[in-house]
């Protein structure tokens, strides 16, 4: 479905990603992970049409992502969870997930979207009226991923979902994140608790100084020293 080849992006003459391959297959559930600074935000927000791709290519079913304008990604089914949840704080859960669904196609199924994202979070079903920035950080967060899925996206960008979250809240919902990728919606996981966005994926990219150092299985990738070592907290014999 998603597949970078080569991708480069910029920061005028500096380099934030370079020679990144990376896919996405349907249904597929693949996260990125690596140290602060590595690029994942750049890489994901590279997808979500929010950075130019300086180099290579970036397409979605075949389609040439970096020949489009960058509001015109959500209409090839993306839709971006970004790092800090980025939601209207003055304005109320219900207008924040209405405006999720600015799509033709998302509009006509607006209430149906509704209903889905509140049954998924039951959080956000209780405090629709309630102003968004007098939420919880989970409940925010839950509100911003129930956003990008009013928009009916067939593949879902997560960056940094467990950030500045308590660990039962971050368990919780990475159960959620499991649960949507359950329903058949690829996601694109961008991660820096390694162990659970392991735990969850189907395949594993490790990032480092915005160059793609190793890719995997979860299971191939924990028995790497330099993985267990530098992103586990393992010695070699665990």
């Amino acid at each position: 479905m998603l597949e970078l080849k080569d991708v480069e992006v910029r920061y005028g003459a500096a380099a934030a990603l370079r020679g990144v391959s990376l896919t996405v297959g349907a249904g597929e559930l693949v996260c990125v992970v690596g140290p602060n600074g590595a690029g994942k935000t750049t890489l994901i927000n590279a997808i979500a049409g929010l950075h130019t791709v300086a180099a290579g290519t970036m397409t979605i079913d075949g389609r040439d992502l970096a020949r489009l304008a960058p509001h015109r990604f959500c209409d090839e089914g993306i839709a971006i969870v970004p790092e800090g949840r980025r939601l209207f704080t003055a304005m109320s859960v219900r207008e924040n997930l209405t405006l999720g669904s600015y799509r033709a196609v998302a509009k006509r199924a607006r209430l149906d979207s509704i209903e889905r994202v509140c049954a998924l979070f039951p959080a956000v079903a209780e405090k629709l009226e309630a102003r968004a920035g007098a939420l919880s950080g989970g409940q925010q967060q839950m509100v911003a991923i129930a956003r990008a899925l009013m928009a009916q996206p067939k593949l879902l960008l997560l960056d940094e979902p467990s950030l500045g979250l308590s660990p039962l809240v971050v368990q919780a919902m990475f159960a959620m994140i499991e649960k949507i990728h359950a329903e058949g919606v690829a996601v694109l996981l961008v991660e820096q608790n390694v162990a659970l966005a392991l735990a969850l994926a189907d395949r594993a990219y490790v990032l480092e100084e915005g160059v793609i150092v190793a890719c995997d299985t979860p299971d191939a990738l924990r028995q790497q020293p330099h993985i267990r070592r530098a992103y586990l907290g393992l010695t070699a014999d665990g």
